[in-house]
């Protein structure tokens, strides 16, 4: 890929996970313990942790995330890998709960459709895995 694919993949994805993280941090308890419910949904194992920091944790997780998609030293493959992990977990909150899609299971229904687009934090993530170039 070139210099400029690879800014507008990584730059327009990162600058917006990490804007989602940062806006996570210090999130109060109650709003904390919702989002780890609608993540359980996805990956059940997320229960188990405190629920009043569940959020705050999150933020930092995505905000890392998102940073290495900016900062142009981390490889390609690094920060697509963590990308396609990351929009990997939120697709299995999308397929794990039945009001999210259509009858099919595939389409996304109107409570799906924040969810949905996921899919393409997903592509972008597996773009930069399997591109050609060795960063």
């Amino acid at each position: 890929m070139s210099f400029i694919s690879d800014a507008i993949l990584r730059g327009v994805t990162g600058a917006f996970v990490t804007n989602a993280g940062v806006g996570k941090i210090g999130m109060p308890a109650e709003y904390s313990a919702g989002v780890q419910q609608a993540a359980a949904s996805g990956i059940p194992a997320l229960a188990k942790l405190p629920s009043d920091k569940f959020g705050t944790w999150l933020g930092y997780a995505e905000t890392v995330i998102g940073a290495s998609l900016l900062a142009p030293f981390v490889p390609n493959k690094v920060a697509g890998a963590a990308l396609t992990a990351f929009s990997g977990g939120l697709l299995s909150m999308y397929f794990r709960n039945p009001e999210n899609t259509e009858a099919d299971g595939i389409r996304p229904s109107q409570e799906g459709i924040g969810l949905a687009k996921d899919v393409f934090m997903t592509a972008i993530g597996l773009a930069l895995v399997t591109q050609g170039k060795k960063n």
